[in-house]
C-alpha cells in the first residue's frame, strides 16, 4: 500500500513538469468591444470572459496538472473560436455563433459553472446576454 502511494506521488510530481498548461499569461488586448449596454458587458464578463477574452483570471488550481491541461485547453479553444479581445485581428472569430451557443445551452459549459457558480446565468440573464451579443456584434 505504501509503495502504491509513493508511486502515485512520484507520478503526480512528474506530471507537474510537463510544460502544457503552464503559460498563465494573457495576450495583449487588441480590440475593445463597444458593448450595446453595460449590462451585456457585465453578463459577458460574468459568464464568458475567462475563456473568450485575453483577460483570463487564472485560479490557483490552474497551476496543478492535470487540471492545468484541461483549463489551458479550454481557454485556448475558447479564444480560438470567439475572442472579444481580438475582434478585427483574429481571422476566425465566430461572433455570429456566440449567442447560438448560449441559446442551445452549450455555454457556459456545466463543468465550468461547477467551479464558477457565479457564471451560471438565469434564464432572464441568458436571454439578455443573447440579445446583447446580437446587438453588439
Amino acid at each position: 500500500m505504501k509503495n502504491i502511494l509513493l508511486v502515485g506521488l512520484v507520478l503526480f510530481g512528474l506530471l507537474q513538469i510537463i510544460p502544457y498548461g503552464h503559460d498563465y499569461t494573457n495576450p495583449e488586448v487588441k480590440s475593445i468591444v463597444k458593448w450595446d449596454s453595460k449590462k451585456t458587458e457585465e453578463l459577458f464578463n460574468k459568464a464568458c470572459a475567462n475563456c473568450h477574452s485575453n483577460n483570463t483570471k487564472w485560479p490557483w488550481y490552474s497551476k496543478i496538472a492535470p487540471i492545468s491541461w484541461l483549463i489551458a485547453h479550454d481557454v485556448a479553444k475558447g479564444r480560438e473560436h470567439f475572442n472579444v479581445s481580438m475582434i478585427g485581428y483574429q481571422k476566425k472569430n465566430k461572433t455570429d455563433e456566440a449567442y447560438e451557443e448560449l441559446k442551445d445551452g452549450e455555454m457556459p459549459p456545466a463543468i465550468y459553472t461547477l467551479n464558477h457558480p457565479e457564471a451560471k446565468l438565469t434564464q432572464e440573464e441568458t436571454v439578455r446576454l443573447i440579445n446583447g451579443l446580437k446587438a453588439t456584434f
